[in-house]
């Protein structure tokens, strides 16, 4: 190994075989040592508060910080924290990894069929090594980019990863650094791309000892409902935004990741001139070089700021997470529209809606919050829409963590489906969805002591508590426990179901390839697609072409139904063409009861529970004639 010079502001480097540089970030301190086993190694104070030293030691070294000559704490960037947060603190060569992925485009997000996962609920393992065994599955599925869930290291035995406290540290609990990195290259070796879940919103309540540095970290005249906000913009924020920044820039160089899901950016707070998550995304994609990466937000109060362009005040993210189409779908399908839900109907005007502007509230009232709810979308592509009947946390909020499928008919469940999977929007599966996994997904966290442990048993049961179906004394004694290890245990994938659920399995591989290879399903058009209301319970999208090749799919929510008269000109077939049916939810492949034929010269017959695709081809025999009055 050739002399290196450093790459990142912060955190522990190798600069040459046996030599690490040190640099940290601490300016409410007086002194500042790296403790190396008995060895002790006093760092130069600089200017703006940071301290460095280069010290003989190399890859694997374990070390802490003595602060002003008293205890000694993890480094605030660490890179790898094998015994968890309260531990020591391992440096790391990312260099040692040979990485195969060379000619690894990137992605882009048109096209893409998101999959969410957890990695320590993925396997019965819960590895990354084990997880990997698992993408040739998911590339057999269709999909072809993977988000996973927050892996910045956090105390405890499980835990979801949002209340990450050492942001550059993959967590101990599903491997090594390098075995994260062996994940992402068989992922791209496959075609498969890999974003990530961070969070830049809060620090968890357990391990985080970035105020033994300094106290500007967080602005506590700013909380928000996890805890202290991060001071993006206040008194010495410079070197905070630093410090994401480079967070940012890091996971995409150091382990190749395709992107970012940004967790709640409602509460990432920022007067400054340019947004922090902005700044974040545009330093990855410098970081990326030629490769395209994606940048995706979770925003609930709907703020499309996030992916206009910065010429237009915009932060030049590609996607939002679309809440509005799920709750939408979730009412339709199961008709609880309680507390978040209570807002929506379930209608067929409200999918008609999504599919032509993406979000359906953009300033109007909404009753739920007692105040408007979302920002004006026109002019936004639809991909930038992720639509979604499943994530991590709409599941765990069913207050037994059920899935969908078990809440509703098998073939309304079936149509809502190939609506998602087919509709103009960027669809995103949970994990096992795509093998109709039975397996619920509760919140659980193994954080801190008994206290706090209880803070949070209590915070979840009455955040649970604003839908009434979970309110009472009864179902709360019911609910699983966060910190209980059987609730962690009952989360993980049984992929035995994969083998035993074939219906479910075809219909989701059926429909991502009818959208791949599909001339309009596959192209996500701007205001490429019309909608009609055709019953209380029934609505057709018509996906438009200049080239006479529409396709309509038309979703029966309710009873079969006749349509008549057929009065929708969306129904009309192109000229000199009729439709012909393609697809059908309702097959026996897939568990349903069997193909209708639907002749629309004589009059639309629609099965029930059911989605059905059109497509036209050159009629073969003349129109009827109509008869004489």
């Amino acid at each position: 190994m050739t002399e290196r010079r450093r790459r990142y502001p912060i955190g522990a480097e190798l600069i040459a075989p046996n030599e690490t540089h040190f640099r940290v970030w601490a300016p409410k301190l007086r002194t500042l040592e790296v403790v190396i086993g008995t060895e002790v190694h006093p760092l130069a104070r600089e200017e703006a508060g940071y301290f460095s030293c280069a010290v003989k030691c190399g890859a694997d070294a374990r070390y802490k910080f003595r602060v002003n000559g008293g205890d000694a704490f993890p480094d605030p960037a660490s890179r790898y924290q094998p015994d968890g947060p309260h531990g020591a603190s391992c440096v790391v060569d990312p260099f040692a990894f040979r990485w195969t992925d060379e000619s690894w485009p990137g992605i882009q997000l048109p096209g893409q069929i998101i999959y969410e996962f957890h990695v320590g609920t993925f396997t019965p393992e819960g590895t990354w090594r084990a997880a990997m065994k698992k993408l040739p599955l998911l590339k057999e599925s269709g999909i072809t980019l993977l988000e996973m869930m927050p892996i910045a290291d956090f105390p405890g035995r499980f835990g979801w990863g949002y209340d990450g406290v050492d942001l550059f540290a993959p967590t101990r609990l599903y491997g090594a650094p390098d075995d994260l990195r062996a994940f992402v290259n068989e992922a791209h070796a496959l075609g498969l791309g890999v974003i990530l879940d961070v969070v830049y919103n809060h620090f968890g309540p357990d391990g985080n000892y970035l105020g033994q540095y300094s106290d500007d970290y967080l602005n506590r005249d700013n909380a928000n409902e996890w805890g202290d906000a991060i001071n993006f913009d206040g008194k010495n924020s410079g070197p905070v935004r630093e410090f994401f920044i480079t967070n940012g820039r890091y996971w995409i160089e150091e382990f190749h990741l395709d992107g970012f899901r940004f967790d709640a950016t409602q509460s990432i707070h920022d007067r400054s001139e340019e947004y922090v998550v902005g700044a974040i995304g545009r330093a990855a994609r410098e970081a990326a070089g030629s490769r395209n990466i994606v940048l995706i937000a979770e925003n609930e109060p709907q703020e499309t700021k996030l992916v206009r362009p910065r010429s237009e005040g915009g932060d030049d993210l590609d996607a939002l997470w679309n809440d509005d189409w799920h709750h939408s779908a979730i009412v339709a399908l199961t008709g609880r529209n309680e507390a978040y839900l209570s807002d929506y109907r379930g209608k067929p005007q409200e999918f008609i809606s999504a599919a032509k502007y993406g979000y359906l509230y953009q300033g109007q009232p909404y009753s739920w919050q007692e105040a408007p709810r979302g920002f004006p979308a026109f002019g936004i592509p639809p991909q930038a829409f992720v639509a979604f009947l499943e994530n991590h946390d709409q599941v765990s909020n069913f207050a037994m963590g059920d899935r969908v499928r078990s809440l509703t008919s098998p073939g309304e469940y079936r149509a809502m489906t190939a609506l998602l999977l087919l509709g103009p929007w960027t669809p995103l599966l949970f994990q096992g969805e795509e093998f109709g996994a039975t397996a619920p997904f509760c919140y659980f966290a193994d954080v801190g002591d008994a206290k706090l442990k209880e803070a949070i048993r209590k915070g979840r049961f009455e955040f649970l508590a604003q839908f009434p179906s979970a309110a009472s004394a009864e179902s709360q004694s019911l609910l699983p426990i966060p910190h209980d290890e059987r609730t962690f245990q009952n989360s993980k994938l049984d992929w035995s179901e994969a083998a035993r659920n074939s219906e479910a399995v075809k219909l989701h591989r059926d429909l991502i390839q009818l959208r791949r290879e599909d001339s309009r399903f596959r192209r996500q058009i701007a205001r490429g697609v019309d909608g009609a209301v055709l019953g209380s319970e029934c609505f057709v999208l018509r996906f438009l072409s200049d080239e006479n090749d529409d396709r309509l799919l038309v979703v029966n929510l309710g009873c079969r139904s006749e349509l008549s008269p057929a009065s929708e000109p969306l129904l009309a077939p192109p000229l000199g063409t009729e439709w012909e049916l393609i697809w059908t939810s309702d097959s026996p492949e897939y568990g349903g009861s069997g193909r209708v034929d639907i002749v629309p010269d004589e009059g639309w017959l629609l099965p029930a529970q059911a989605a059905v695709v059109f497509c036209p081809r050159v009629r073969k025999k003349p129109r009827k004639k109509p008869k004489k009055r």
